[in-house]
């Protein structure tokens, strides 16, 4: 197992506070890949971080559709937690960390929701330190949620650096015959994100598509820049041909207003 100094919890929790910020900056941090890709690069194992980054991010592009009102999972449970765990953790795999990090992911959700629910009156009192022009309050009022952020980023990051010890110990017992299936099912999960975004996104006349891209990856072996631009080239054509319709209709909207001017 490899061990965790203060120095590197410290940081791990700067880390996760950086990236949790973020997700208010608009600067889309808050992603597996980029929260494993900073654990990989303080812990010194960068290659390990980046396919639970990888394979957390491909589950996550359907989870972070929220389809209707539901809230998806948060990403530091596997950017974070499961990644330390495949880091440190000899008998948890990359893609048994995704499963197993689940149950964080959901937790550290409902810690979100809370924290919105603490600065749902922010908006108000901003007004309110405004109108009394106490701008230090206005800025307190208005910086609060992301400062909130950052502290809850920061205690997630470094207890759960500081807690491997603990979590390992829980984690050796399980039974091998379970991580083998929750490997398994971690090779799946990828799958049903895209699934889950396929339903959402994906229209019937695009459905030629997603096949032809499938071909391209299961029987012609292609890699996937070589798949991503073939549906450039698709992209471009659809682009054309629906821009030259439009224009079309315009002209002819355009050609019947005159004749219906002449009429009048």
């Amino acid at each position: 197992m490899v061990e965790i100094s203060i120095l590197q919890a410290v940081l791990i929790g700067l880390w996760t506070a950086f990236c949790y910020m973020g997700n208010l900056w608009g600067i889309y941090t808050n992603r597996c890949i980029v929260l494993s890709f900073g654990v990989g690069v303080i812990l010194g194992d960068i290659p390990t971080a980046l396919q639970c980054g990888a394979i957390g991010e491909l589950a996550f592009m359907g989870f972070g559709v929220g389809a209707g009102g539901t809230v998806p999972p948060n990403p530091i449970g596997p950017g974070i937690i499961g990644t330390l765990m495949a880091i440190t953790m000899s008998t948890v795999t990359p893609e048994s960390a995704l499963p197993i990090s689940i149950p964080f992911a959901v937790a550290i959700q409902f810690l979100q929701t809370a924290i919105y629910t603490v600065r749902a009156g922010a908006p108000e009192s901003a007004a309110h330190a405004l109108d009394k022009h106490d701008f230090n309050g206005f800025r307190r009022s208005a910086n609060m949620t992301i400062i909130l952020f950052g502290v809850a980023g920061f205690a997630l990051g470094f207890l759960g650096a500081f807690s491997m010890d603990t979590l390992s110990k829980l984690v050796e017992m399980i039974p091998q015959w379970l991580l083998d299936g929750l490997t398994v099912a971690g090779g799946m999960l990828p799958a049903i994100g895209f699934a889950m975004i396929m339903s959402v996104m994906l229209k019937k006349e695009f459905i030629p598509f997603a096949l032809l891209g499938y071909i391209c990856a299961a029987y012609f072996s292609m890699p996937i820049i070589g798949i991503a631009l073939v549906g450039a080239v698709f992209a471009i054509k659809h682009y054309n041909e629906a821009s030259k319709t439009a224009a079309v209709a315009a002209s002819a909207g355009e050609a019947q207003e005159v004749e219906h001017d002449d009429w009048i």
